[in-house]
């Protein structure tokens, strides 16, 4: 009589100790999930931003961009527009430019007029184009 008791009380935890460990193992993989989302998500959820803070003003040859990486991604610069042509960077471009990285000088060869608007823009492999307006031989935007 003895045995049977204890035959049936295994009986009834073997359920129990199923679910337990079914539980167990879906509250593990959900926690994996999450963790493999939330990289993904941080890994692609990163902006672009170019700041140019000063522009240099040679006179009628050429201009010194100051170039500031004000984003959340590192970026590679592919080239540089006046007026939305291509301009002359003595730099060689494409180059990448980390968030970590000071401020960046740009050297372009320009033939430009004073008290002219230009628009320059600063073109990232991305395809975002960051404008800003300046006026011929003015230092500030």
């Amino acid at each position: 009589m003895k045995m049977r008791k204890l035959w049936r009380s295994r009986k009834a935890l073997s359920p129990v100790i199923a679910a337990i460990i079914l539980i167990a193992v879906t509250v593990a993989v959900s926690i994996a999930v999450a963790a493999w989302m939330g990289a993904l998500t941080f890994a692609f959820m990163g902006y672009e931003d170019i700041s140019i803070t000063t522009v240099t003003w040679t006179p009628n040859t050429s201009l010194d961009i100051v170039i500031s990486n004000t984003g959340t991604k590192d970026v590679t610069i592919n080239h540089v527009e006046i007026n939305y042509a291509v301009a002359n960077v003595t730099r060689t471009l494409p180059f990448s430019f980390a968030t970590s990285d000071p401020d960046i000088t740009l050297t372009i060869t320009y033939d430009y007029t004073n008290g002219a608007a230009y628009d320059i823009s600063v073109v990232t492999s991305g395809g975002y184009k960051f404008t800003d307006h300046f006026t011929g031989g003015q230092d500030t935007p």
